[in-house]
């Protein structure tokens, strides 16, 4: 029923709307297309239904030929415009045709002429804009309409009144976005593009289209499945006068009706759903729904819409560890962060088909999840990741990191404190917060909100969980991804890189390894530009690359076995300057082996081993080592070797400067030896190793002989990775056995502290 309405709209769009203006569109020559971008013409851009969620039958889509000016900021509308750009493209990208940066300086005018069709005549007209960034003022032959400021939501206005008779009308935007210069929600957009961050983007970038709608009729639809009571709440909320109307809906599955019900508009309604074939990543089912309002027996307005049965919660598992809970079932989440940009459109995929092709990459790859990093897509994103069953971490966008600014709202790690947010820019991130919760919760695939990242204009960290579980009740709160954890929401989420790691939390909410990897492969011929390209490690081949994602993501199973939630793997592909994705940012080359990582992910989920610890770390309370600063004889990392001039103190061994550990013993210059001694009872089959090592060479020793080098390894200044050792797991024995560790580093900030552990 529901896809059957939303195929109607698609052809009938093509052969309804075709966009005003010349036809001799071209990208602009640059850096980089992706092979999605020769399907891209002035006809064909972004043609299909925008609302995927609320589907009517009639509509018309206002993509395509617009005339575009660059004015100054304060300026009144132009007489003359510049040229014509390719909506819905923002201006900086190359598929818009213009490729130009408007700046903080500058407003952006855009101007098109459109007909409504005269069936239309008897209902309110509502124009709708998918997302325009960032403050956007709407026109209609010459009156206002209306005004929006925030980048990433839709928003809507009824023009009706602002209409000229049947002919034709005249529609202009002013937009104007200060990237950078303020501190709206921007994501990593800047005005100087280099290392994480990217090309800025302004102006309209989402589909933009029109729909007559009755005086009276639908305005939202909000669908809670409740898996426990097999039953969904439907509230359909509306606009006009509605008095005496009903609401009348129906659920389909494979066609045919299995439920009925009827009741107020406004107003909560509950439908039975029997026997209810429940959401996952491995069968995503969808069930349709018809919505009608309606006076007596007649339908004043009628939308197709579709639901999930499914449920997101915290739990315990079988061996009392929290965990992340879909359908009252452990399930370890793992994906990548997915920035969600394009060499040729930049926020905008070229198509629909290029914006599925990333969630089917990440499908084939055997991934269950994506992070979607500080950007917020069009909802056919999460419509795709709904059908195709991809669960979603939402980031709220923000981007308060101003660098060598006096106003920098970054939390650094292990501030004690959130930043003081200016009351106006509060204001408007609240504003932007409850537009993003408002219009995307619809979507099943979403099952976590992330408000902060990194501490990125992180503020009242407590008030926003709380509000956000407040609104949202339905789905887990990520308060702060990345170090600046304020105890609040239902998770810890830290960043490690490479990693992987984690943090040991309270037993009432889960942890998450929110980033880590970051494996760069610059692949010659797919580059955004010829200066630094970066990742946090980088490798020069396919096989080199693969062979270390096995290692680090492998390495993984360690932390499950202490508890470990969920891990995101930085990152689904290159954007600009970045290489550490699984894919080119053109898309041409998945630089990963699809069948090797599909095997070593299902290990990951089916992964039930419980860490037993056998030499205990000091991150929570100091542990005893042995230690000199001279270096020792031979031996010294022998079981038996003498103690004379050994030193004892307490790991961790560290300098005390960017720390969050607990004081151990200071250690300021030079390299440092340490051994320690420990009695197991049985020798381990398998052994990992918990590593805090802020250094950048050193060797760690079981039993005499050599079993890691640290040479070319990312020191860790703040946290615990985790490696296995099971290859060296022969080398320990019943009884006495002995670690021991050299370590150097030549910068001021060092420490060294070690546990080993065996997944039982």
């Amino acid at each position: 029923m529901y896809r059957s309405i939303l195929a109607c709209c698609v052809s009938l769009i093509a052969f309804a709307a075709a966009p005003a203006g010349r036809a001799d569109w071209q990208p602009v020559e640059g850096r980089m297309l992706s092979r999605f971008a020769q399907d891209v013409t002035v006809d064909t851009a972004w043609r299909e239904y925008p609302r995927p969620q609320m589907v009517r039958s009639r509509w018309r889509n206002l993509n395509g030929l617009w005339e575009y000016a660059l004015a100054p900021q304060d300026a009144p509308r132009p007489a003359a415009f510049d040229g014509e750009i390719l909506v819905p493209f923002p201006i900086e990208s190359a598929l818009s045709g213009v490729k130009q940066v408007p700046g903080a300086e500058r407003r952006l005018w855009y101007r098109r002429k459109f007909t409504v069709p005269p069936e239309w005549s008897e209902d309110r007209v509502i124009l709708h804009f998918g997302a325009v960034d960032w403050r956007a003022v709407v026109s209609v032959n010459g009156k206002t309409v209306g005004e929006h400021k925030g980048g990433y939501t839709p928003f809507h206005f009824d023009i009706t009144d602002a209409l000229a008779g049947g002919g034709e009308q005249e529609l202009v935007v002013s937009v104007w976005d200060p990237t950078d210069a303020w501190t709206q929600a921007r994501g990593k957009q800047v005005s100087e593009p280099a290392g994480i961050w990217y090309t800025s983007v302004t102006g309209i970038w989402q589909t933009v289209w029109m729909e007559p709608v009755p005086a009276a009729s639908i305005a939202a639809l909000s669908i809670v499945p409740n898996i426990d009571s097999q039953s969904i709440q439907l509230r359909v909320s509306t606009r006009g006068r509605d008095a005496g109307m009903q609401v009348r809906a129906a659920v389909y599955a494979g066609g045919r009706a299995i439920a009925r019900g009827s009741g107020s508009p406004n107003r909560p309604l509950r439908i039975t759903i029997e026997n209810p074939r429940l959401w996952t990543p491995d069968s995503p089912h969808l069930y349709d729904l018809d919505v009608q309002l309606t006076r007596g027996q007649d339908p004043a307005d009628r939308v197709g819409s579709y639901f999930a049965m499914r449920k997101v919660s915290l739990g315990k598992d079988d061996r009392g560890f929290t965990r992340l809970m879909l359908n009252n079932r452990p399930i370890f989440m793992l994906g990548p962060l997915d920035q969600g940009w394009w060499p040729d459109g930049l926020y905008t995929a070229p198509t629909d088909e290029a914006l599925r092709y990333d969630i089917e990459v990440t499908k084939k790859l055997g991934f269950n999840m994506a992070r979607k990093h500080v950007k917020v897509e069009p909802a056919r994103w999460y419509y795709h990741c709904d059908r195709l069953g991809l669960m979603v971490w939402q980031d709220m966008p923000n981007g308060n990191l101003r660098r060598g600014r006096p106003n920098n709202l970054r939390v650094a790690p292990g501030d004690a404190e959130d930043a003081a947010r200016p009351a106006d820019s509060a204001q408007q991130f609240e504003a932007e917060l409850a537009e993003l919760i408002d219009a995307f919760s619809f979507f099943p695939s979403i099952v976590s909100w992330v408000p902060f990242n990194e501490g990125w204009g992180q503020y009242d960290s407590e008030r926003i969980a709380a509000w956000l579980e407040k609104r949202d009740p339905s789905r887990l709160v990520n308060a702060n991804s990345g170090w600046t954890d304020r105890g609040v929401g239902h998770v810890y989420d830290t960043h490690m890189y490479p990693g992987p790691g984690m943090e040991r939390v309270s037993p009432e909410r889960a942890t998450l390894l929110g980033e880590f990897g970051g494996l760069g492969w610059p692949v010659d011929g797919h580059l955004w530009w010829n200066k630094r390209n970066w990742g946090y490690r980088t490798y020069y081949s396919r096989e080199a690359l693969n062979e270390k994602y096995l290692e680090v993501v492998g390495n993984v199973i360690g932390p499950i076995g202490h508890g470990l939630a969920a891990a995101v793997y930085t990152q689904t592909t290159d954007v600009e300057g970045e290489v550490n994705g699984l894919m080119t940012y053109d898309r041409e080359i998945v630089k990963f082996d699809e069948a090797k990582l599909r095997g070593l992910h299902n290990r990951l989920y089916a992964a039930a081993g419980r860490a037993k610890v056998l030499l205990k770390t000091s991150e929570h309370r100091p542990q005893t080592w042995r230690y000199r600063f001279k270096e020792p004889k031979g031996g010294w990392h022998s079981i038996g070797a003498k103690n004379g001039g050994w030193k004892q103190g307490a790991a961790p061994f560290q300098s005390g400067k960017d720390s969050l550990f607990p004081t151990g013993t200071t250690w300021t210059k030079g390299p440092i030896w340490m051994r320690k001694s420990f009695e197991l009872a049985a020798a381990p089959d398998n052994l990992w190793l918990e590593a805090y090592h802020a250094v950048d060479k050193g060797v760690i020793y079981l039993n005499g002989k050599k079993v890691f080098d640290f040479a070319g390894t990312r020191p860790t200044r703040r946290h615990y990775h985790h490696l296995d050792l099971s290859a060296h797991a022969g080398l320990l024995r019943k009884g006495e056995n002995v670690i021991a560790v050299t370590g150097e580093f030549a910068e001021e900030t060092r420490g060294l502290d070690f546990g080993l552990y065996t997944l039982e």
